[in-house]
């Protein structure tokens, strides 16, 4: 059987990735160096992350689908590269960080800060290494919920540079604006102002070497998600969302945002938080509060994993209140969730 390069193309239209979900052809990550030599077929593939969460899996797919149309006898040699308008920005910001994952809401009260919060301690208890940026500059909570209200960034010199030292607290490294504002002061920027000072925690923070360095994003989409994603290489991102109607319509705007285009974020899947109502003295019943499983509904029409659904208990509430994140107590319900919720990060990686 004499192999053409339409029949390999063809075959490959078939491989849907992910993170866009295009056909590889139809999104440009087929490159043209195509080569075939009797029974050896080499291509490369451009994926838009490095690293890229459903590498594996389009590679394994896209060599089925070319055995399947040529046949198993041949040899396929599959090569990965990034576009060259990423190859330099990859060099950017935060070249010691493994993963770069940014928790996000299409709108706020869905308990966003919680998650990331949550994901982040229990990645550290599981033995990452964990960075965590507060990065709702309007609305800043996350020092509350890690009991670090009063601290006060110090500085250091790092070769010839001035960094800021991150807060540590529960094995988890955590900048926000609010180390540099009173909490009782509204931070009151423009957009430019604002996007300037989450560049500032991101690039001049001495962060070291992390496995995993969480976005606590702002809710809605906005020029400050613009800044994260042109300054960073995001691996990928989580989508949180109540089972609420309105909320899943807010979560579908902020789908769409990651999936656009120009911005092309992987979503690694989404999280439903505030699942059902647990009272304390009745552990085993469950109140469908907001709706039931609406995420979950959501994520099977979108084709996106659903990672976890977090619990409405008065355990979650008080420890974010108390600096105290639930996930430090795993054998607890509502610590298990989010124990859980990191074990399918991980995988999904």
């Amino acid at each position: 059987m004499t192999i053409y390069p339409k029949l390999i193309t063809d075959a490959l239209q078939s491989v849907r990735y992910p993170g866009t979900g295009k056909n590889i052809v139809e999104g440009g990550m087929l490159k043209d160096n195509l080569r075939i030599n009797g029974n050896n077929i080499n291509l490369t593939l451009l994926f838009p992350k490095n690293p890229d969460p459903f590498m594996k899996s389009v590679i394994k797919a896209a060599e089925a689908a070319i055995h399947m149309a040529v046949g198993d006898d041949v040899e396929v040699i599959i090569s990965t590269e990034l576009p060259e308008h990423l190859k330099k920005e990859t060099e950017k910001l935060l070249p010691q960080v493994k993963y770069i994952i940014a928790v996000s809401s299409g709108k706020g009260g869905v308990g966003k800060s919680t998650v990331a919060a949550n994901l982040a301690v229990a990645l550290a208890q599981s033995g990452y290494k964990v960075g965590l940026l507060d990065a709702d500059i309007f609305g800043p909570s996350l020092p509350k919920m890690f009991q670090l209200e009063d601290f006060q960034p110090e500085g250091e010199t790092v070769g010839d540079r001035q960094m800021i030292v991150p807060a540590e607290r529960y094995g988890v490294k955590l900048l926000s604006i609010g180390f540099f504002v009173r909490p009782e002061q509204a931070t009151v920027w423009r957009g430019p102002m604002a996007s300037n000072a989450l560049k500032q925690l991101i690039s001049e923070a001495n962060w070291g070497d992390l496995d995993f360095f969480i976005l606590d994003t702002p809710p809605g989409t906005s020029d400050i998600h613009l800044t994260m994603l042109q300054e960073l290489n995001v691996t990928g991102a989580i989508i949180v969302s109540t089972p609420q109607n309105v909320a899943l319509s807010d979560a579908r705007k902020g789908i769409d945002m990651y999936r656009n285009d120009k911005i092309n974020v992987p979503i690694l899947g989404l999280v439903e938080n505030m699942s059902w109502f647990t009272p304390a003295e009745l552990p085993e019943n469950k109140y469908y509060l907001f709706g039931r499983e609406g995420v979950k509904h959501l994520s099977e029409e979108i084709g996106l994993p659903l990672l976890g659904q977090i619990p409405l208990v008065q355990s979650i509430c008080e420890s974010g209140d108390n600096g105290e994140p639930v996930a430090l107590h795993p054998e607890s319900p509502s610590g298990r969730a989010f124990a859980d919720l990191a074990a399918a990060v991980v995988k999904r990686l």
